[in-house]
C-alpha cells in the first residue's frame, strides 16, 4: 500500500489549483510525507473548499499499533461512518507517490505521477481525534502500470472534474469512484 508520497506545492499554489481558501496561515510542515506527518488536505468548510492541515493516519483500532493510512474495504464499519458523510470526505493533494519493488534489503522505489498535472488528488476521508484531525485515503485495484510493482492496490486518484462529486455525492456514488486511474495518463520513474 502507498505509505509515502510527496506534495511540493505551497498553500497558496494549492489554493489556486483547487479553488480553495486557506484556513490558517501556518506553512506546510513537510513535502516528503509518511504516516503520522502533517499534510495538506482540501475539505468543505461551510460549503466552500478550504485547505486544512491534518495528520496522515487514523488512530488504529484496539488490535493494531500503527495508524491506518489506506482505506481498502469500503464496507468495513471502521470506514463506513466517514464515507457516508460528505463533510468527512477530502481531497489529498499529491505531486507523486511511491511504491517499492524487490526483496527486503534491496528494495527499489518507484515514483508515480501524472505528467500532465503539476498536482493531483487522492480520494480521502478525515475525522477529528483527540490529537487533532486525521486523514486516510482510499485504495483500489492497481492499474496495469502500478500492478507489476504493487500487485495489491493503488491510491484512488480522482479526475479534477470529479472533485466536487467526491466531496458532495451520496455514499454509493462516492464509493463508485474507487476505480483504478487510467495508466496511460500516468508516468513512473
Amino acid at each position: 500500500m502507498c505509505n509515502r508520497y510527496r506534495q511540493t506545492k505551497t498553500k497558496e499554489n494549492l489554493s489556486l489549483i483547487f479553488g480553495a481558501s486557506i484556513l490558517d496561515d501556518a506553512p506546510l510542515p513537510h513535502q516528503e510525507l509518511f504516516p503520522k506527518r502533517q499534510a495538506a488536505v482540501v475539505r468543505k468548510e461551510t460549503g466552500e473548499r478550504g485547505i486544512d492541515v491534518m495528520a496522515w493516519g487514523f488512530p488504529p483500532p484496539a488490535a493494531a499499533r500503527a495508524p491506518v493510512t489506506n482505506v481498502r474495504n469500503l464496507a468495513s464499519p471502521f470506514w463506513r461512518s466517514a464515507l457516508k458523510r460528505p463533510d468527512r470526505r477530502c481531497l489529498v493533494p499529491v505531486t507523486e507517490f511511491c511504491e517499492w519493488s524487490g526483496e527486503k534489503g534491496a528494495k527499489t522505489e518507484h515514483w508515480f505521477s501524472l505528467p500532465a498535472s503539476e498536482v493531483f488528488a487522492f480520494a480521502g476521508i478525515w475525522r477529528p481525534t483527540e490529537q487533532g484531525a486525521a486523514y486516510a485515503f482510499l485504495t483500489c485495484d492497481p492499474n496495469p502500470l502500478v500492478k507489476p510493482i504493487h500487485e495489491k492496490a493503488m491510491p484512488v486518484i480522482l479526475h479534477p472534474e470529479d472533485y466536487d462529486a467526491w466531496l458532495d455525492a451520496e455514499v454509493a456514488d462516492a464509493c463508485a469512484m474507487a476505480q483504478p486511474f487510467p495508466s496511460q495518463l500516468m508516468g513512473v520513474a
